[in-house]
């Protein structure tokens, strides 16, 4: 069997203005990175066009450690989509440098359902991850550098100042630090530490602003920490929005590639729902929903993570509705539910599996209080049993909920032609109007204990001594009225990992609660969960080689 690259490698992939021609892009309107990659000008967003196109959002249940294949399907979906003659296109989110050389892999999809080219996707590809770390870590620059600044200094306390650097690389290493060691010219000793690129603040204000003008407006509105009188700090204080945006004046601009099939693919910010907001930018979804009629996107990990935040967060910012929703189940991820073992999920276990039904119906119950209209594709694995598949699609018949198997992986957009046909229905039919869980007016608390109890099953909330000193801060900020971004593990659909299936009578513990008033949300850290995760003990890093022609091996 050939592997992901191998395949990728055996396609004839079109020029990037062939496929621009296909949304109506000439050759100069395009800002080209390549022959095979492209940024889109943002005068192409059409918000008339927007209204009137369909957006299809697809999610997954709770995943195994290694993905489930949202963005395959994603992919397979838009081609199959295709196929039917539904001019669709696929907006995804961009891969981080941490899952490609840790465990989870990156995220180009597989077999015959990728995005391409999927090396430069998956490591470098325009440098929107680098001009977001610079943009970042220039802030926290200039703050080490008041601080020590005698003539214009803001009178900051160092003790207040919360902004971290970032770098897109797991190293748990760097998670705590202590810097300006070295003597009075190397700045003011403080403790603080290293997030992950895709957690910055300035990865959500690029995934949420509108525009330039806006990108800087959010910019400015960092929260930085407190002056020693007690008087807060916004990143507009020391005049940083305006560099800061420059570092991202390319960034802020989507990047168009192809599927394996030729389909458009935008592709523009956004990973990790667990500990981000986890979608592509709204600047991205709507240039889709500009240029084409159907966009089917993505949102990270669980309908609990991802899907929550696309339509509690995103769809408000963005003044977007879904048309359909798409929940991705796997046979595997379902029999681990089940308490099958990892190293056992190519065997058939039909008890497992059925016992795994529990945390699919939640999903779907999830779906239901949006008021989406449920749709579950299943991604078959070449390891998955015609007895197995089958069980699947009764029980969601039995629930009422509309079925498919698939095979995007070996068969590409073949493989997805009747979700693809029940997907368009769904567009067309379907009445409801797919609405927010909570009224952003209400205090943090209650938007918290909202979303622990009616999407994760929690019983309680138990907010940590250092959560209720950040909830007065944020009070005393004005900043209560802002929606929530909950970090918590993709593994369990609480926040404990090892809380598999559909866990009852369950506490989520609150730990503290993080300010992102530039891009409009706080953030509550729940159990265990790490802004920067580390790599496995097996890292796929051991495994990646390039050779004397520049081929990379071992990607997959």
């Amino acid at each position: 069997m050939k592997t992901d690259i191998e395949i990728a490698h055996s396609v004839n992939m079109k020029p990037i203005t062939t496929i621009a021609e296909k949304l109506g892009i000439g050759f100069d309107d395009l800002e080209l990175y390549g022959k095979y990659k492209a940024k889109i000008p943002l005068r192409f967003i059409d918000k008339e066009k927007v209204k009137q196109h369909k957006l299809i959002l697809v999610s997954a249940i709770s995943p195994t450690p290694a993905g489930e294949g949202k963005t395959t399907v994603s992919i397979g979906l838009s081609q199959a989509m295709n196929r039917r003659n539904y001019q669709t296109t696929v907006v995804l989110r961009e891969p981080s440098l941490g899952p490609v050389f840790g465990i989870k892999g990156g995220a180009t999809g597989g077999g015959w359902s990728q995005v391409l080219p999927m090396e430069d996707i998956n490591l470098h590809f325009t440098g929107d991850f680098s001009a977001i770390e610079k943009a970042h870590n220039l802030l926290a620059a200039l703050i080490d550098n008041n601080l020590q600044n005698k003539q214009y200094s803001l009178g900051i306390d160092p003790r207040t100042v919360e902004w971290k650097r970032v770098m897109d690389m797991n190293d748990r290493a760097l998670r705590q630090l202590v810097l300006g060691l070295g003597g009075t010219t190397s700045g003011v000793p403080r403790e603080t530490g290293f997030d992950i690129t895709a957690a910055s603040e300035i990865m959500a204000i690029l995934c949420l602003a509108d525009n330039f003008e806006d990108l800087k407006r959010r910019l400015g509105n960092i929260f930085i920490g407190f002056t020693y009188s007690g008087e807060p700090i916004y990143a507009r204080d020391l005049k940083a929005q305006g560099a800061m945006a420059a570092l991202l004046k390319d960034a802020i601009k989507p990047n168009l590639v192809q599927t394996i099939e030729g389909t458009p693919a935008i592709i523009h910010g956004g990973p990790f729902a667990n500990i981000a907001q986890g979608t592509n930018s709204i600047i991205a979804t709507r240039m889709g929903l500009s240029l084409s009629d159907y966009v089917v996107t993505e949102a990270g990990f669980g309908f609990d993570l991802g899907a929550e935040k696309f339509i509690d967060i995103k769809c408000r910012y963005g003044d977007l509705q879904p048309s359909a929703v798409v929940l991705v189940a796997t046979v595997r991820a379902l029999k681990y539910h089940g308490g099958a073992p990892l190293d056992s999920l190519k065997e058939e276990n039909l008890e497992a599996l059925q016992k795994g039904f529990a945390n699919l119906e939640k999903h779907i119950e999830n779906m239901l209080q949006f008021r989406a209209c449920p749709i579950v594709a299943i991604n078959r694995f070449t390891s998955d049993t015609d007895a197995e598949i089958d069980l699947i699609v009764e029980k969601c018949k039995s629930m009422g909920v509309e079925v498919s198997p698939i095979d995007v992986w070996a068969k590409g957009g073949e493989g997805a032609l009747e979700l693809a046909d029940i997907v368009a229905g769904t567009c067309e039919r379907c009445d409801n109007q797919i609405t927010p869980l909570y009224d952003w007016n209400w205090d943090i608390p209650k938007k918290i204990e909202t979303v622990a109890k009616r999407i994760y099953g929690a019983e309680a909330i138990d907010f940590s001594t250092q959560a209720k000193k950040d909830l007065k801060k944020i009070g005393k900020l004005g900043l209560d009225k802002l929606p929530v971004c909950i970090a918590k593990t993709q593994k369990s659909l609480s926040d404990n990992p090892a809380l598999l299936g559909r866990p009852k009578d369950f506490v989520v513990t609150v730990r503290n609660i993080e300010i992102a008033s530039g891009a409009g949300f706080v953030i509550p850290i729940t159990g265990n969960i790490m802004r920067m995760p580390g790599l496995p003990a097996k890292p796929a890093a051991e495994n990646i080689d390039i050779d004397n022609e520049g081929n990379i091996t071992g990607l997959f």
